[in-house]
């Protein structure tokens, strides 16, 4: 058994699937190993962990930052999330598409999703708890989005009824109002 990274339809947001030991008293999994991860393509040094509990029907995002861009190691330990990423990365072949997958503590799944992504999810069990690491430091004066409706994007949400969204995240912006210098540029890895 292996630890596996499979590449979504845009290669560089993987669907990791750890090894899973499970028995009659329950299982135990590794959710990140600094010396396995970056045999996967995940190179990065992650400096701030998340904790996000949310109820049924919650939608966050489509958030990133720019000046301190984000990769991001989703995981989910409680419920059941549709996680979604979108390349905003500004001269990429997958500008404006987006990547989304059911992660739960029942699959136990993960998606990296690189720097120059917009990330978000929609809570679809009754709670849900996502952990995610990150590989820089939340920065408010630095925090932007992208409307999680935009047409344009056309993220196909499993929404039941209205998704529940905060304030900030109801005011967001279509990507093509976003003005170039508040997109990430792409830059292949090498």
């Amino acid at each position: 058994m292996r630890l596996r990274a499979t590449p979504t339809e845009i290669p560089e947001v993987l669907l990791i699937e750890p090894i899973v030991f499970a028995d009659n008293r329950g299982f135990f999994l590794e959710t990140y190993h600094q010396k396995k991860y970056p045999a996967l393509g995940i190179p990065e040094v992650f400096k701030q962990d998340n904790h996000s509990h949310s109820q049924k029907g919650v939608l966050r995002g489509l958030h990133y930052q720019l000046r301190y861009p984000q990769g991001k190691l989703i995981y989910v330990s409680h419920g059941k999330i549709f996680d979604v990423a979108v390349d905003i990365r500004r001269g990429s072949p997958t500008f404006g598409k987006w990547v989304g997958r059911v992660l739960s503590a029942d699959n136990h799944h993960q998606l990296y999703i690189p720097e120059g992504f917009a990330h978000g999810f929609y809570v679809l069990s009754d709670w849900a708890d996502v952990i995610y690491k990150c590989t820089e430091f939340y920065a408010p004066e630095d925090d932007f989005g992208i409307l999680w409706s935009d047409s344009t994007i056309g993220i196909d949400w499993p929404l039941e009824g209205l998704p529940i969204l905060s304030p900030k995240d109801e005011q967001l912006p279509p990507l093509k109002e976003i003005p170039r210098q508040r997109l990430p540029v792409y830059s292949p890895r090498p």
